[in-house]
């Protein structure tokens, strides 16, 4: 990936944490979002990945406004 793409794919996703409330809801605490995104990510490597993949799409589209 290239430099330029990067940094728009890191503003992008910072964009997707602040819309998602979380700076809000956690004052701001860099350690708290972080140990929410592990949390995540802990999610992900469990056998209901694609279960949880599926819940937080489809959360996400409904946030967007996308037809599912």
């Amino acid at each position: 990936m290239k430099r330029r793409e990067r940094t728009r794919q890191l503003i992008e996703l910072g964009g997707l944490v602040a819309k998602s409330g979380l700076v809000e809801l956690t004052d701001d605490d860099r350690a708290a979002i972080f140990g929410a995104l592990l949390d995540a990510a802990s999610q992900l490597r469990s056998a209901d990945r694609g279960q949880q993949l599926l819940l937080w799409r489809r959360r996400g589209k409904r946030e967007f406004g996308i037809d599912q």
